[in-house]
């Protein structure tokens, strides 16, 4: 697909093309100094990696079905190589860290093709220089070329500390990951996975002449508010099927559902109701999968009864976190709240099964719920991939849907002992440096100390470290904790952390542990609204044996609140 502007100077041009064709001389990617830095984390690049390898299968590279990897947008002129990347770098970047990875271990003759696919061999007749095919960032592309691009490098990847920067501490966290995917792979397997990847790996390369074209290109593919969703296309497919006479009631029934869900949560129900009938990780557009593994599985006018209305119905209940008992409402309505902190809705089609069926039990969706909050909560800590989770969740949809006892003893609900262990050591160790664990594990032990029912409903919740980060030489912090050593045990863990219903002061960090009682962790009445941080309100001292027991105190309160056995 070709288009050209009215002027006729400028063109947009749509393909699909296999890596092979992708990193290749046609390509000269670069990424621009505006665009935002790097950022998949490892739960991305192993997401990818794990996709790639259950597409490829076990059958020849050549034989397996195409794989398609998304779209990138580019400012490139036409004829010329040179590309700056609008959208897609993500992929873009990982891919050559992935190739990188393989192409280090594989024998010599092997990895000089493979690094064909990195770099671009010049010419010097013709006065081309060697050029790698993807330049990141000014500020990153000497690091990516040192650390990945360079034949050999991603076998002594760098330490992946702070000082390097968040794209650079990036990138080395997912090479390591990546060369650590690789190494527990055959060498025929390495050899095969590279050959799929470029032989069967499909990106939409969107070639926009002029900046201004890419970005009305990049906007378009990008806006949900104007496009037809694909709940709009299913809802022709669905009611058109159903007889005439019945199809204007089953419009409104259609209608009013969405009405009460929201668009968008409309369309993430069908994406949950895809996974508890598909049960494994979206491998092509929902309208498809939904037509093949729902909508043919059922007549549809018993869709809309039996599956899409009963199954709204525990949705609404789950986002609004109303689930009506007069016994057990509280105790349900209260995992949902916790549920709902994670960074992730894997939890939510077993959950949306489960009460779809057990609705009228609310004993038993207590009973769920606590076991489903222990689970997704110990992935969460874990920091378990995406793949890991919806694994996990399959087997409990599977046991749902056998109508077997998801409660049982030997049930994928529950962690294992081990699991349990590997969650309490998480716990136990620098919580505060993993980002998205931190706040809600820090929310739900100030639930748990609390004697009574807490308010969490505050425009700004920060977390401040009781001993600070990076205390004043001659502060009295320096007399209390004298070793280094010792105060970089403490600081990030979870004795040292408190909440605050305030915006982070920076001058208020370096305050001695009287000061900062009185005049940073109380409000305007000298008191705090979080039980946790009341708790440090009312110590005197600020001592490393101190800290000792509040862990203990505090890994006893996650046993008890996710049920994982005996505290460190």
């Amino acid at each position: 697909m070709a288009q050209q502007s009215m002027a006729g100077r400028d063109t947009i041009k749509a393909s699909e093309k296999a890596l092979v064709d992708v990193f290749c001389n046609k390509f000269r990617f670069s990424i621009p100094a505006y665009q935002r830095p790097y950022s998949w984390t490892t739960e991305e690049a192993e997401a990818l990696f794990d996709d790639l390898l259950n597409a490829m299968g076990a059958g020849a590279p050549s034989e397996a079905s195409p794989y398609f990897m998304g779209s990138i947008v580019l400012i490139k002129k036409p004829g010329e190589p040179d590309a700056d990347v609008v959208d897609g770098q993500q992929r873009l970047t990982t891919l050559t860290i992935l190739i990188c990875a393989l192409r280090d271990r594989m024998e010599e003759k092997l990895a000089t093709k493979a690094q064909d696919y990195v770099a671009e061999v010049g010419d010097p007749f013709a006065g081309a220089q060697d050029r790698y095919r993807l330049q990141l960032r000014p500020r990153d592309a000497d690091f990516f070329e040192t650390k990945i691009q360079r034949e050999g490098v991603t076998n002594s990847l760098p330490d992946s500390d702070r000082s390097l920067g968040d794209a650079k501490r990036r990138i080395v966290e997912n090479a390591r990951l990546l060369a650590e995917c690789v190494d527990n792979i055959e060498p025929s397997q390495r050899r095969n996975l590279l050959s799929f990847m470029i032989q069967r790996c499909f990106l939409v390369v969107v070639e926009a002449s002029d900046k201004d074209s890419a970005y009305r290109v990049f906007s378009v593919l990008n806006d949900r508010g104007l496009n037809l969703s694909p709940t709009d296309i299913l809802k022709a497919e669905i009611i058109g099927a159903i007889q005439e006479s019945e199809r204007e009631t089953y419009t409104e029934i259609w209608e009013a559902l969405e009405e009460s869900l929201g668009r968008d949560s409309f369309r993430d129900l069908f994406a949950h109701i895809r996974m508890i009938h598909r049960r494994t990780k979206l491998a092509r557009t929902l309208e498809a999968e939904f037509r093949d593994y729902v909508i043919a599985e059922t007549d549809p006018a018993e869709f809309v009864d039996q599956i899409l209305k009963p199954m709204s119905d525990s949705y609404l209940q789950i986002i609004n976190k109303e689930f009506a008992s007069k016994e057990y409402g509280k105790s349900i309505n209260r995992s949902l709240r916790h549920l709902a902190m994670l960074d992730n809705v894997d939890w939510q089609p077993p959950t949306i099964l489960f009460l779809s069926k057990f609705s009228d039990q609310p004993e038993l969706v207590a009973q769920f719920l606590s076991a489903i909050d222990a689970l997704a909560y110990g992935m969460f800590i874990c920091r378990d991939s995406v793949n890991k989770r919806i694994s996990r969740y399959a087997d409990i949809i599977r046991k749902i849907d056998s109508d077997d006892d998801v409660l049982e003893d030997s049930s994928p609900i529950y962690l294992s002992a081990d699991r349990k262990a590997e969650v309490l050591t998480q716990l136990d160790g620098p919580v505060y440096e993993t980002r998205r664990i931190r706040l809600p594990i820090l929310l739900r032990l100030d639930e748990a100390v609390s004697d009574g029912p807490v308010n969490h409903d505050h425009r700004i919740v920060s977390i401040e470290h009781v001993l600070p980060q990076n205390p004043a030489k001659d502060s009295e912090w320096m007399i209390l904790f004298p070793e280094e050593k010792e105060r970089g045990y403490w600081t990030h863990r979870l004795a040292n952390l408190v909440l605050l219903s305030r915006s982070k002061n920076s001058k208020a960090r370096n305050y001695s542990f009287e000061r900062k009682k009185k005049e940073y962790f109380v409000s305007g009445d000298g008191t705090s609204s979080f039980p946790l941080t009341s708790q440090v309100l009312a110590t005197d001292r600020w001592t490393p044996a101190h800290l000792e027991t509040r862990q203990k105190e505090l890994l006893e309160k996650c046993q008890e609140i996710w049920s994982l056995g005996s505290a460190p």
